[in-house]
């Protein structure tokens, strides 16, 4: 089980991009034995389950040249980078198929796919894997997943993780910039709801956390058209900046309303 992201890692595994409005990204996170690491395409999740691909075929290689967690050396990278093509190739010419997704945890690094059909699909890719990689041992596991619960519970991060993730792509960019993310300062939040009454209750809430409120508008013809700007002196530190999200994204829930994100300036000394 998912619990805990403990890192960015995005050159830990080689990844096949096939379309420009796909959203593909990256984490790490703890699981039962040791840390693995997710290579997904996020932009699935809002069609997702797709009744044109009932199955799911998930398929990759034992590898031997791995660090003491399991994840690989740099020395067989290049070997997973033509075995992932190689699949992937022989798939795409033998099935209508969408690859959401990879895992690599525990030596065992493997791509998930949905497909149409799994005629044929098992012997071709044991063929491919004894022909041209007879050095790795494989793995081929398909089996029927109309709910897409592969990927919405498991490949797909947890609200935690998912938190961490966004977070971490801003504090990126002030990291860059030259910040000092332990130094305090004023930090804004933005938030939107249904109703002014929905919005009001999310204010006592912030209230009581010491939040000021900067700005209220109503937007029209839009949902969730009360907007809310509220701020607090803060740091930004990723852990600290990322419960402070979470925490406020789950209020935010609560008075039937929804987190937009959140802005700050570079402090550099």
């Amino acid at each position: 089980m998912q619990k805990l992201l403990v890192n960015l890692a995005l050159a830990i595994l080689p990844l096949i991009v096939t379309a420009q409005e796909d959203q593909w990204d990256v984490y790490m996170a703890q699981y039962d034995k040791a840390p693995g690491s997710v290579v997904l395409n996020m932009s699935v999740k809002k069609n997702a389950p797709d009744n044109r691909l009932p199955f799911i075929c998930i398929t990759g290689v034992k590898f031997s040249d791995c660090n003491p967690e399991g994840l690989p050396n740099q020395s067989v990278f290049q070997d997973l980078y033509r075995i992932a093509d190689s699949v992937k190739s022989s798939i795409d010419q033998l099935v209508k198929n969408n690859m959401v997704g990879s895992f690599t945890y525990q030596c065992e690094r493997l791509d998930y796919f949905y497909v149409a059909d799994t005629m044929r699909l098992r012997s071709l890719l044991m063929q491919l894997y004894q022909k041209y990689f007879p050095g790795y041992t494989p793995y081929i596991n398909i089996k029927e997943d109309r709910k897409w619960e592969v990927y919405l519970n498991f490949l797909y991060p947890n609200e935690e993780t998912f938190e961490f993730m966004q977070n971490q792509k801003v504090v990126m960019q002030l990291e860059k910039a030259g910040d000092k993310l332990d130094k305090e300062r004023q930090v804004d939040h933005w938030l939107y709801f249904n109703t002014e009454r929905d919005r009001n209750c999310f204010i006592e809430s912030a209230s009581k956390l010491n939040y000021k409120v900067e700005a209220k508008e109503k937007i029209k013809e839009a949902d969730h058209s009360f907007k809310l700007q509220i701020s607090k002196t803060e740091k930004v530190e990723l852990a600290l900046i990322s419960k402070t999200t979470l925490e406020l994204r789950r209020q935010a829930i609560k008075c039937n309303g929804r987190y937009d994100g959140w802005e700050t300036f570079v402090i550099k000394e």
